[in-house]
């Protein structure tokens, strides 16, 4: 399965935040900030300071996408 933060930044959208106001609040790295807009995986952890600071679920910010099969 393939994994997608558009929910995310749409969030930050709705909430007039920008991603490096979200990693300053979150305290993660600006690698996490990468892997997010490349839609990599990234650690729970990481997940969890993020849900905490904007008061979500993981679902809320996180969409899994099933593999094409070939």
């Amino acid at each position: 399965m393939a994994v997608t933060y558009k929910k995310l930044f749409h969030m930050l959208i709705d909430r007039n935040m920008t991603p490096a106001q979200l990693q300053q609040e979150a305290g993660y790295s600006a690698n996490i900030s990468t892997r997010l807009r490349r839609d990599s995986y990234i650690s729970l952890e990481s997940v969890e300071k993020i849900c905490r600071v904007l008061d979500c679920k993981v679902d809320d910010i996180v969409d899994f996408i099933p593999y094409k099969e070939k």
